[in-house]
């Protein structure tokens, strides 16, 4: 501690995960100096902009808000700049991809899987063909509170990471899919839901999901798309005998 209270600069290691085409996958460590503050991206920005200018990784707004820094610190996926480095305990601090997401270079993802996983279930607002050009849904209503818990997905692609079944099966829409697809049932003014009951029914889908509730622990947004997964499967059952 300095005579201020606040935590003295130390030096943390990072164990990097690398990969590209030519050279493949390895470990990298590097040594960064860290204060109470310094963040996983701080830390990356550190190591790039002063050790090695090839390492590769993603971050936009730096304020945990665009999702595009997601990463998988010490085993658990987190936003790399909302990640302090003092709250990850002693010893090296260990930094890859996002799991399930073919590579494109070092901790830099290919999205293109989890917005085809989206389409593929129809997660897009479909307007009912009478629909006024502008529907509201008002804020204080009861249908969008029912909607709130599920509407801040920002896309970080964490849950889908943190997923076991979406590491099995490529079929399987994943939770940010699922969960907006909730949104979409829930809305009164959308008309796409035959479209999409016919993928949610299938085996693929609703029935595909093991519970397991790894993509609520890691939502950096609080959202629990393993709740709006089982409320899903309610207004299935529901569908299915005819209420």
């Amino acid at each position: 501690m300095t005579s201020g209270g606040s935590i003295a600069p130390m030096t943390r290691t990072l164990r990097v995960f690398r990969w590209s085409r030519e050279e493949g996958e390895r470990a990298q460590e590097y040594r960064v100096t860290a204060v109470a503050d310094t963040t996983v991206l701080d830390a990356l920005v550190e190591v790039q902009r002063g050790q090695d200018p090839t390492l590769a990784f993603r971050y936009a707004c730096r304020v945990g808000m665009c999702g595009s820094c997601a990463v998988v610190v010490n085993g658990r996926e987190r936003w790399a700049c909302r990640t302090r480095l003092a709250a990850l305990g002693e010893g090296p601090v260990s930094v890859r991809p996002l799991y399930h997401f073919p590579l494109v270079r070092d901790l830099v993802v290919d999205m293109g899987g989890f917005d085809a996983r989206l389409r593929a279930v129809g997660a897009a607002f479909t307007p009912k063909p009478d629909a006024p050009p502008h529907a509201e849904v008002a804020g204080g209503s009861r249908e969008r509170r029912d909607i709130d818990a599920a509407v801040e997905c920002i896309g970080c692609g964490m849950c889908l990471s943190a997923c076991t079944v979406a590491a099995r099966s490529a079929r399987f829409p994943g939770p940010a899919a699922l969960n907006r697809v909730l949104t979409l049932a829930l809305d009164s003014r959308d008309g796409g839901a035959e479209g999409r009951w016919s993928v949610l029914l299938s085996d693929d889908a609703l029935a595909r999901c093991h519970g397991q509730g790894n993509c609520t622990e890691v939502c950096p947004m609080g959202i629990a798309p393993s709740t709006s997964i089982t409320r899903l499967r309610r207004l299935a059952v529901r569908r299915l005998v005819g209420l």
